[in-house]
């Protein structure tokens, strides 16, 4: 799943060792240094997680989150913080949290702790794409309550994409994917494919010359 993150970390070293880890797993993640910075992405973005240090220059991050929580937001969040007594625990998850991680924290185990969040937020599979959610299950696409119809062999199309977001797959892995092994040929590939581009924008799907396409909505 190709997510949203927001991560709130004032130590640049360290957020951007954070940013290169989850975006090489396929994450997209705004670094934020200062707890304004991240109030007002809030305000005009839309993420799936929210990773906060506590300790930072301009505002307590569990009053930050307490703030977001108040406001109705209720994005799934994990604090990551050097705090180690049972207090800061309880004042944790007292502000609103979902998990907790204290630093040095392992990297894949941070991986494991935001892929659970994920499937607790999207049980059946949902995943975002702009303004759609796509339910991987049921290979049923949507915009907000409105359904968008889909023929079958787009549908298991855009599920197979998905599932390879941000990853190059050859056009043989993809016809093998849709038909099996007797498969009619590229020209219905690019027709779908060109639907789906109608759907998402003109760069949602990127053509690797020779090789096969690369799903970047």
């Amino acid at each position: 799943m190709h997510s949203r993150i927001l991560l709130l970390e004032d130590d640049r070293l360290f957020g951007e060792t954070l940013v290169d880890f989850l975006e090489s797993e396929g994450y997209e993640v705004l670094h934020c240094m200062g707890a304004k910075e991240a109030i007002d992405a809030t305000y005009t973005q839309k993420f799936d997680i929210y990773l906060l240090d506590v300790n930072i220059p301009d505002m307590n991050g569990f009053e930050l989150l307490k703030q977001l929580r108040e406001s109705g937001d209720e994005t799934a969040a994990i604090y990551i913080t050097s705090a180690r007594d049972k207090e800061a625990l309880v004042e944790g998850f007292g502000s609103g949290a979902d998990d907790y991680m204290k630093k040095p924290i392992d990297l894949d185990e941070l991986l494991l702790r935001i892929e659970a969040q994920l499937r607790r937020i999207y049980p059946t599979g949902r995943v975002m794409v702009g303004e759609f959610f796509f339910d991987m299950q049921r290979l049923v696409l949507y915009r907000g309550e409105e359904l968008v119809a889909l023929p079958k062999k787009l549908a298991e199309l855009l599920g197979f994409f998905l599932r390879n977001r941000g990853k190059v797959v050859s056009t043989e892995e993809i016809l093998r994917e849709i038909y099996g092994d007797e498969h009619p040929g590229t020209g219905p590939l690019r027709v779908y494919i060109n639907r789906l581009k109608q759907l998402f924008g003109k760069d949602a799907i990127v053509n690797i010359r020779g090789i096969g396409y690369c799903f970047e909505a």
